[in-house]
């Protein structure tokens, strides 16, 4: 790593959780705007529900764990453990939108650490043989900042939390004041999905979510679309 271009610690979680980052988490919806169409979020409560639903039963219990042991895999060059969980999320992507969003998502943020010369090498060119998906990538960025997993989890979570709030703001749609009410509550939730996730092994991660499967489907075809399919 290039400590001389690198911020350490809170400073790099910080950046790393940013909706600025230059990932395009902005344009997906994850099967927001699907339910939006469906009528299943229609006000500030049930986007919220769905969120905070969404956070605990598909990020901590999927993403959020692949992360939790991809870090320690980083830090350790572990080729083989790092090929085999990124085949479990490409593996568990149920929609062509799903695979395109962590395959998109995972190669800009490899890019993203490449033209700021974050990482080895050594990293970057493993990271890219994966190829990256983009549970795989953030742990290479996370890993990179020398704070507790925990830490590490919870900037994750709460940049995808930034992401899904900007959302519903655009889809339902809400006021500012309605999206802050709702980063408050996934806050508050936030810990608990990242006990959970790093409660998990591999044989008890999972990503079984058929309903947000159905609706991420059904925004492939949807006929008038705010994000991306």
């Amino acid at each position: 790593m290039t400590t001389d271009t690198a911020p350490t610690g809170l400073l790099q979680l910080i950046w790393l959780a940013s909706p600025a980052l230059p990932i395009g988490g902005f344009s997906y919806s994850e099967g927001l705007e699907a339910a939006i169409e469906q009528g299943l979020v229609h006000h500030e409560h049930s986007a919220t529900d769905w969120v905070v639903q969404q956070l605990h039963l598909t990020q901590a219990r999927s993403d959020m764990a692949v992360v939790a042991q991809a870090i320690p895999a980083w830090l350790a060059m572990d080729n083989p453990r790092l090929q085999a969980l990124n085949d479990w999320v490409m593996t568990t992507r149920e929609t062509a939108e799903m695979r395109l969003q962590t395959e998109q998502m995972g190669r800009s943020l490899l890019d993203w650490l490449r033209n700021l010369q974050q990482a080895s090498n050594t990293q970057l060119d493993r990271c890219a043989q994966l190829p990256p998906t983009y549970p795989l990538a953030m742990a290479l960025a996370l890993s990179l900042a020398p704070t507790p997993i925990e830490q590490a989890l919870q900037a994750y979570a709460f940049g995808w939390a930034e992401n899904m709030t900007q959302a519903a703001l655009k889809g339902v749609p809400l006021g500012q004041s309605a999206g802050q009410r709702m980063l408050a509550r996934l806050a508050r939730e936030i810990p608990q999905a990242v006990d959970t996730a790093l409660q998990l092994n591999d044989e008890d991660r999972q990503a079984f979510s058929p309903m947000l499967a159905i609706l991420s489907a059904r925004h492939e075809t949807q006929y008038s679309r705010l994000f991306r399919s």
